[in-house]
């Protein structure tokens, strides 16, 4: 497979729900291990890959604080989810072969690494898929705004979103059948029009530090790789 990288150091942010496949809840590994081989075929290709993954398939903080949770207490949990689904991810990878590390920004240091931006760099440069794991280790943020720190902190050059769908639309094309696909939006665009991509503190972050969002299908196969090398169909959020 020869392609030319457009986008060489990456992001890549999916849902906890993604890691769910066809089940109810909780991890689907035949759904891992596709997503896996995407990572893989980035990998092959020399692209320099970290991720972000929610714990939503586990448990959502906000839903927890709304049945009558303390917040921070909620989001805790959560972070902890992110934790389980990153060491799910580690094991899939590294059954095909692919080197990785989990590095979580709530210290348990008989799991995972503590994270450290100058060593995640250098496992990045190291040929290691680098996966981020608890959030920013902080109440009251998303697993989106740990996505655009780290892409931000990694020096990315593009965050991509991984979704159920082959993009940005003005409505869920599932649910409203007139729903309009945008083939690019300005951050400020995502903003006032409030599309559901990710929360505004995730989108300001990546304004400010000049990063493009791609959203994509992670359904798609070798979608990853195409959207990286400019040709997969996906909407680009870019500067004014």
């Amino acid at each position: 497979m020869s392609m030319t990288m457009k986008y060489r150091r990456v992001l890549l942010k999916c849902s906890g729900e993604a890691l769910m496949g066809p089940t109810p809840y909780g991890i689907d590994f035949e759904t891992v291990d596709r997503i896996t081989a995407e990572i893989k075929a980035v990998h092959q290709l020399g692209g320099e890959v970290c991720l972000v993954i929610g714990g939503g398939n586990i448990f959502r903080g906000v839903a927890g604080a709304t049945q009558g949770m303390q917040r921070a207490s909620a989001d805790y949990m959560g972070m902890l989810a992110t934790v389980i689904n990153a060491l799910a991810l580690q094991h899939a990878l590294e059954s095909h072969d692919v080197p990785s590390r989990v590095m979580s920004a709530i210290r348990m240091d008989t799991v995972c690494e503590p994270y450290i931006r100058r060593r995640a760099i250098r496992h990045m440069e190291k040929g290691r898929v680098v996966i981020f794991a608890a959030g920013t280790g902080n109440p009251f943020f998303t697993t989106d705004t740990a996505a655009a720190l780290r892409a931000a902190e990694m020096g990315c050059d593009a965050l991509l979103k991984g979704t159920q769908v082959d993009g940005v639309y003005s409505a869920d094309p599932k649910k409203d059948k007139t729903a309009t696909r945008y083939e690019t939006l300005t951050y400020l665009d995502v903003l006032q029009q409030d599309l559901k991509v990710m929360d505004a503190s995730a989108i300001s972050l990546a304004r400010e530090n000049r990063i493009p969002i791609l959203v994509f299908s992670l359904h798609e196969a070798g979608g990853f790789a195409k959207v990286l090398a400019g040709t997969g169909r996906c909407t680009t959020i870019i500067g004014e």
